[in-house]
């Protein structure tokens, strides 16, 4: 005989067709960096094509862009919700891996939420303006070599892989990580604002944010991580032909969680959700038009990535000393 616990959860295992609406009110969506961004996109994404996937009377996924503290003010706006499945985060590689392996202030852990899924991963690209001298990494780097903190990068905080990304580029060239000076902005997309603008003369970004300026020739793309040779940059090195494998293994994600605690039926939910859209032609192509590559888990896998994640971070910032 089911139990009361089993006919509740019973309407959220039912087919697609079938399966009630378990939510009574749009659902928030926190992107933690600014509007233009990797977060942002990916979660505009998400909140453009997931609807269709949430059974009969789907409720509006709206996106809020909650910036500050290299994206830990946004994060943890989420893990303080109630985790009724109305509120979500985009959890990204800096906010939600680098933080808590870098900085023992962050002010939560992996533990403050309910893993859902990854997303998509997204290469690691350093960019210059178009009309910039260097043609190339190795032009770059000789730059940085020849007039040391002469030149500016733009991040978008100093625990995101903007920022890290660049430094282990710098320690893998043999250069002293204040090589080229760090200017923070609040997202990828500012980042690669200051870019075009002269404020900064090189990024570290993910390839997401940075696609329409490469795609418009606004930038010019000198390296991108990967193990080989990404389909929309068939002329862009990977990191082992520029000479600097240690970087190939860089990349940044996009992946969904609620509140700690959240119901397991709900979770369950969101899941299906994730999984559903993941499937989909139209969101799969849009992610790839990005740059992206889809990669899409359920929680488990989620949270073992992220976990895994906190680890390769914090053992590279012991090796770049960044205690």
């Amino acid at each position: 005989m089911l139990s009361r616990r089993h006919l509740l959860a019973a309407p959220l295992l039912a087919p697609a067709g079938a399966r009630a609406q378990p939510l009574e009110r749009p659902v928030v969506l926190v992107a933690p960096f600014s509007a233009g961004g990797a977060a942002d996109i990916a979660a505009r994404l998400f909140a453009a094509h997931a609807p269709r996937h949430m059974g009969a009377q789907p409720q509006p996924i709206v996106v809020e862009n909650r910036t500050g503290a290299s994206g830990a003010v946004g994060t943890l706006s989420v893990a303080r919700a109630r985790p009724d499945g109305h509120t979500l985060l985009l959890a990204r590689v800096g906010s939600s891996a680098i933080l808590p392996a870098t900085d023992p202030r962050t002010p939560y852990t992996p533990e403050d939420f309910t893993w859902l899924g990854l997303l998509d991963e997204n290469p690691f690209v350093v960019c210059v303006r178009a009309d910039a001298p260097w043609r190339d990494l190795r032009a770059l780097l000789a730059a940085l070599r020849d007039a040391p903190g002469r030149y500016d990068f733009a991040t978008s905080g100093p625990a995101t892989i903007l920022d890290l990304g660049v430094r282990h580029m710098l320690a893998a060239a043999g250069l002293p990580l204040d090589a080229a000076q760090a200017i923070p902005f609040r997202g990828g997309g500012e980042a690669l604002t200051a870019l075009l603008g002269g404020q900064a003369q090189f990024v570290g970004n993910n390839l997401g944010d940075m696609m329409g300026a490469i795609r418009q020739g606004a930038v010019r793309a000198l390296v991108v991580s990967g193990e080989a040779r990404h389909p929309l940059l068939p002329d862009v090195p990977t990191a082992a032909e520029a000479g600097l494998p240690a970087l190939s293994a860089l990349a940044g994600w996009n992946a969904l969680a609620g509140p700690a605690q959240m119901p397991a039926p709900l979770a369950r939910f969101w899941e299906e959700v994730i999984a559903r859209t993941g499937a989909d032609p139209e969101w799969i192509a849009a992610t790839r038009r990005l740059g992206s590559v889809p990669r899409v888990t359920d929680g488990a896998a989620a949270r073992a990535h992220v976990l895994a994640q906190i680890e390769l971070f914090r053992e590279l910032a012991r090796r770049l000393n960044l205690g």
